[in-house]
């Protein structure tokens, strides 16, 4: 029984030997072959995911700065305190009867005017302006004509004056305000 165990023993070896052989080149054993089909020629390889991993931190890094920018943004008053502009008190004085569309500088650093259409006179307005700009109102009467005049005033001085008369009557009524003292512009 010896020569039937050595026997064995090689057809063992040898059966081994060729499932942990690799398979030849070419199509595999299709449907219905004789092998089984749970043995896989190639070995199975886990995906890569060093992609994922790294958009993923992308991710996270990007939902950081958001959240640090939102809670940055709402500090109110803690981080910096407010830009102080100069200013002058400026006031500007429409006069007459009747109604008559109004534009003035107020305070604004973009220099955008303020309108008031169809104010009813006589019409007056103290305002801050920021140094260095021009504080100016404009008057435009309406189809019914009539007679206004406008004032500028610069820190209760009289700067200027002008008068509108007729139909669709216009005036402008302007004054240099000072620069900032220790500003070096000029």
């Amino acid at each position: 029984m010896k020569g039937t165990e050595e026997t064995g023993a090689a057809a063992e070896q040898e059966l081994g030997s060729e499932l942990k052989s690799e398979p030849e080149p070419g199509p595999g054993p299709g449907p219905g072959a004789d092998e089984p089909m749970s043995a896989s020629p190639a070995p199975s390889r886990r995906p890569d995911r060093s992609g994922l991993l790294i958009a993923g931190g992308i991710l996270a890094a990007c939902a950081a700065l958001v959240g640090y920018g939102i809670t940055a943004g709402s500090g109110g008053d803690d981080d910096k305190p407010e830009r102080k502009v100069p200013t002058a008190a400026v006031t500007y004085e429409v006069t007459g009867s009747g109604t008559a569309d109004i534009t003035y500088q107020a305070r604004s650093e973009s220099g955008k005017a303020v309108v008031v259409e169809a104010a009813t006179l006589p019409w007056r307005k103290t305002v801050a302006v920021p140094l260095g700009r021009q504080a100016v109102v404009s008057i435009t009467l309406g189809e019914q004509g009539g007679k206004a005049r406008c004032a500028v005033a610069v820190r209760g001085r009289h700067v200027q004056g002008a008068t509108a008369a007729g139909e669709f009557g216009r005036a402008t009524c302007s004054g240099a305000l000072p620069r900032e003292s220790g500003a070096g512009e000029g």
